[in-house]
């Protein structure tokens, strides 16, 4: 009761009335564009409305997966990760028995969408997180939904934790019902994702390794004034760093857990839209964790150097 309250609530204002709406219309366009040859997650993939995020994206996966295909669903927060993402995009290809939908929740962009028979949309995931909650979707598009796609859901899920089921041969068979979507010309720096702060890009992890002996306070000061220079040409994007798999919420961190040594990996994403400068960023970030880091040193504490 208190739920139906809240939802009459927001349907009493104007502008919540309105947002319904839109809302009402974007589900229709998308059921109207959807059709049997159509993948739900490359719809979202493509889409440019950065209204579609969050929230909404669970509503349409419930309303139109789920509520009007029958899709089955498999969820599970993650108790291990595979890490070679292109890979096991390349196996669910095979899949032609049946169609796929990912949500993943990510632990900075929030609900992200991909058909995960394509490499390039299950990339944008980045790097897979344990204990965040991974929901697989399978159906047969325009035809009932059957226990193998119950069955493919399940499987689709332990192969996403790094498992190696033993898959039936009937998930192979048959016409592809998401045929994937097909490459680019040239391969995009990042690639598009609706995200709940109205981000729609991220970029793969990017990596460096770290040069010196260990990653010292020159390095970490080095990395704050090019991250700061970065920042203050591109202040919409966002810069994630990550160390051992883990999202480094405090740079200060990789100074005083006195482990970064020589030979370790830090990585980073950008995220925003209209992203640039990735690579040349990551050129600084490699100077910066090497001997050479005094380079960004220069000049006065708060000089912002013009690297961008």
């Amino acid at each position: 009761m208190a739920k139906e309250l809240i939802s009459l609530e927001f349907l009493s204002s104007r502008g919540g009335f309105n947002a319904a709406v839109r809302h009402i219309k974007k589900t229709l366009a998308i059921v109207e564009t959807l059709g049997t040859n159509n993948n739900l997650g490359d719809l979202l993939f493509e889409s440019e409305d950065e209204e579609l995020s969050g929230e909404r994206i669970a509503l349409l996966l419930r309303m139109i997966l789920v509520d009007k295909l029958g899709y089955k669903a498999s969820s599970a927060n993650l108790r291990s990760v595979a890490g070679d993402l292109p890979a096991l995009a390349d196996e669910l290809g095979k899949w032609k028995a049946v169609d796929l939908v990912a949500a993943y929740h990510h632990p900075d962009l929030g609900l992200l969408t991909a058909n995960p028979k394509v490499p390039r949309e299950l990339a944008a995931f980045g790097a897979l997180k344990k204990r965040e909650l991974l929901v697989i979707y399978a159906g047969k598009a325009g035809l009932p939904a059957d226990d193998l796609c119950q069955k493919a859901a399940e499987l689709a899920l332990l192969l996403f934790e790094g498992k190696k089921p033993k898959i039936p041969p009937g998930l192979t068979r048959g016409k592809n019902p998401s045929p994937e979507t097909p490459a680019p010309s040239a391969a995009p720096e990042f690639a598009a994702r609706p995200s709940p702060q109205g981000l729609s890009r991220i970029t793969p992890l990017y990596s460096v390794a770290v040069q010196n002996e260990f990653f010292h306070n020159g390095n970490l000061e080095a990395w704050k004034r090019i991250i700061e220079s970065y920042k203050t040409k591109y202040p919409d994007l966002q810069i994630h760093i990550y160390y051992e798999g883990e999202r480094i919420l405090d740079i200060n961190a990789l100074f005083k857990w006195g482990k970064v040594r020589h030979g370790s990996t830090i990585q980073f994403t950008v995220a925003g839209n209209n992203i640039r400068d990735v690579a040349k960023l990551q050129r600084y970030l490699i100077q910066g964790a090497s001997p050479r880091f005094e380079a960004f040193l220069r000049g006065s504490v708060n000089t912002i150097l013009k690297l961008f």
